[in-house]
């Protein structure tokens, strides 16, 4: 199945009356799909405008991200953070740290973000503060670890975002049909559906968006 749940003409339409993608962004978007492998693992134009827009609505002043990839998703979020914010961003690949600084010098808000490399569940705890926000998108087997090391160190209102929730539509399939990925993504929203700490809404936006607010 596809990478994107939502059919390709709609995406375009959905893409087509949302705010323009910024240059910048859309420049690494096209050097992302033409050098690098796993392009489809890029946010994109329309999963960026809601992550931007999401920061933007909560001015946070610590972001958490879980998986940096090119870079393009913590352009987004590092936009509405408030003054003297940052994003912390944890990958465990260095090898494209020179394209994602570049983009986002260019972009503006390289002095906003503070990249980790290493594996998350060892760098998280690294990092002091409370997170205001956290995009999940990182290794699907251990979203619940991550979940339940940062709950508690998020305010009441705080935002977790968890990115492939839908995993290529294969979560509506039998188990016996499912990927692994596909199977620790449902456990992952059943768990998230279980915790009383929480309100959360599945978005079918592109490989399936979970939204997650701390009561």
């Amino acid at each position: 199945m596809q990478h994107i749940i939502t059919p390709d003409p709609i995406n375009s339409y959905a893409e087509q009356f949302t705010t323009a993608e910024d240059p910048v962004q859309a420049s690494l978007n096209r050097e992302t799909h033409a050098h690098v492998r796993g392009a489809q693992m890029i946010s994109g134009h329309l999963q960026g405008m809601v992550l931007q827009l999401l920061s933007q609505m909560t001015a946070p002043a610590l972001i958490l991200e879980l998986g940096t990839y090119t870079g393009y998703s913590a352009i987004s979020l590092a936009r509405g953070l408030k003054p003297g914010g940052k994003l912390h961003t944890i990958d465990i690949d260095a090898y494209l740290q020179d394209m994602r600084d570049k983009y986002w010098q260019e972009a503006g808000v390289k002095d906003r973000i503070v990249q980790h490399i290493g594996e998350a569940a060892e760098v998280i705890n690294r990092i002091g503060g409370t997170f205001d926000l956290v995009f999940l998108d990182a290794d699907k087997k251990n979203y619940g670890l991550y979940f339940d090391m940062l709950i508690d160190r998020m305010p009441a209102g705080g935002i977790m975002i968890a990115d492939n929730v839908l995993f290529h539509g294969e979560v509506i399939l039998p188990s016996d049909q499912q990927s692994n990925n596909a199977r620790y993504m449902h456990e992952f929203n059943k768990k998230i559906a279980a915790d009383p700490r929480v309100e959360q809404v599945i978005m079918p936006l592109r490989d399936g968006l979970m939204l997650i607010r701390k009561k």
